[in-house]
């Protein structure tokens, strides 16, 4: 049982305030007999060790735990004597695991850089921590994750449809894997260069591994058709919507821009006068210079949703396209194009969509829609609707969860965190996974109380990591 007390500053009453207050905590375990660490059997007290004092963390505070341990011989063939140990509290620590804990959650949660974890702890708890001891805690927690538990429980809770995409750490590259349905992260490996050869044995690791979905979201690199061929070729390749939309909307921009500076040109010469006196004092409308700047001023609303504009937007728009009447040939454009991907039709509906929208001759006559529509290719537009052949309620058109996982990774590596070496990579990108893997587990045990199937059974075997591969080729 842990006794507290706070220790007597009466001789001294006027520095009483300013000094912090100190907290003493007695921790023990010294029982007559203790069980092997590794077999279980009891053994008998050899000797009471001497008590060692251990840093504990207390907000304005400064808390001093006592710990007494013994020493015990081995009743087994496991080892001659073993010590025993309290909760919370490593072997030849100097911090108790709340100290580490809070280090983490300054690190993961607060998004702080080491420098700034030392000033918060010194400030709130007087914790006069180094950088050895934070990176330490780094790998502490790395040692206490469970790799073949995580690699069970995502198997047991992949959906079938997987998101892979790539992010440039600096001379690396991060090829990640996520379930969007599920919401966690399947895998990633870090790779020394982006080609089809690394792409190819971490795709296969995690087919190695058990895993076979049903559709594989990508984005539009050449690297995935033929990797995904040979490795899943029962798997249908879904292009990410998000990534075609934006690339046909590059050429919907360009084709606006031809106009809005046809515009400007025309308004450059100045506004021609009529021959004689003016007949009133009736103000005259915009000039074409100030009509351009306006379309200028709102060119996102030729590319915006209808569905998604305010009734400001709406008379917005119904002015650009006053100013410019060449602009509606682009706005029913993108009108079509989005009808082309939604999600309530069949596959045969968008493909008629498609030959209605590659058959109109006003659209061809104009070059930048031109382009845009080559992008329309029967070989590609499969692939594109490959999300209408699934059934309705698991119907993922973009990977957009892996994009913001990696944005948030792109988030730690500008302000918080430095990528220099391929093991610090490794083990920061490991522990954010496994910060997310903890509050998912969390809030299923908060939802349904008493179940565990949504946790994996926890190992005794420590791991370096917790995602099913990591591929480190140089």
């Amino acid at each position: 049982m842990d006794v507290l007390h706070a220790a007597d500053d009466a001789r001294h009453p006027e520095t009483a305030s300013a000094e912090p207050k100190i907290i003493h905590c007695y921790r023990r375990n010294t029982p007559r007999r203790a069980p092997c660490p590794d077999c279980g059997k009891l053994g008998p007290r050899k000797q009471i060790l001497p008590t060692r004092r251990v840093r504990g963390i207390a907000y304005q505070a400064i808390l001093v735990v006592h710990v007494t341990t013994a020493e015990y011989r081995a009743s087994c063939s496991c080892c001659t004597t073993f010590r025993t140990q309290v909760e919370g509290i490593e072997a030849k620590a100097h911090y108790t695991n709340r100290v580490r804990e809070a280090v983490l959650d300054r690190l993961l949660d607060d998004h702080m850089n080491l420098d700034q974890i030392r000033l918060a702890l010194q400030r709130d708890f007087f914790l006069d921590l180094s950088q050895g001891f934070l990176h330490d805690c780094l790998e502490w927690k790395i040692r206490q994750l469970d790799l073949p538990g995580y690699r069970q429980w995502t198997l047991q809770q992949f959906s079938g449809t997987l998101c892979v995409d790539e992010l440039h750490l600096g001379r690396y590259t991060l090829v990640l894997a996520t379930d969007p349905l599920q919401d966690f992260a399947v895998a990633f490996a870090l790779v020394a260069h982006n080609d089809r050869a690394h792409l190819a044995r971490f795709l296969g690791q995690l087919r190695d591994h058990g895993f076979q979905p049903r559709v594989v979201i990508t984005d539009g690199s050449s690297l995935y058709p033929k990797v995904l061929a040979s490795i899943w070729p029962q798997a249908e390749h879904q292009l990410c919507i998000f990534h075609v939309l934006k690339d046909i909307n590059q050429h919907v921009f360009a084709a606006f821009r031809d106009e809005q500076r046809r515009l400007q040109r025309r308004g450059a010469k100045g506004r021609r006068r009529r021959r004689g006196r003016p007949k009133g004092r009736q103000r005259p409308g915009p000039t074409r210079r100030a009509q351009a700047h306006f379309l200028f001023q709102h060119r996102y609303l030729i590319v915006k949703r209808r569905e998604r504009l305010s009734h400001t937007e709406q008379r917005h728009l119904q002015t650009m396209l006053a100013y410019a009447p060449a602009l509606r040939c682009l706005r029913a454009f993108v009108d079509e194009v989005y009808n082309l991907f939604a999600g309530w039709q069949t596959p045969e509906q968008a493909r008629r969509r498609r030959a209605r929208l590659c058959d109109n001759a006003e659209y061809a006559a104009q070059p930048h829609l031109a382009k845009a529509l080559a992008m329309l290719a029967p070989e590609l537009f499969e692939k594109m609707i490959a999300f209408l052949r699934t059934p309705v309620g698991q119907r993922v058109r973009t990977n957009n969860h892996v994009e913001r996982t990696n944005r948030e990774l792109r988030l730690y590596e500008k302000i918080r965190y430095r990528w220099r070496r391929r093991r610090a990579i490794v083990r920061f990108v490991v522990l954010v996974v496994a910060r997310h893997w903890q509050r998912r587990r969390t809030a299923g045990k908060r939802a349904s109380p008493g179940s565990t199937s949504s946790s994996p059974p926890a190992s005794k075997q420590a791991n370096t990591c917790i995602l099913p591969t990591i591929e480190e080729a140089a």
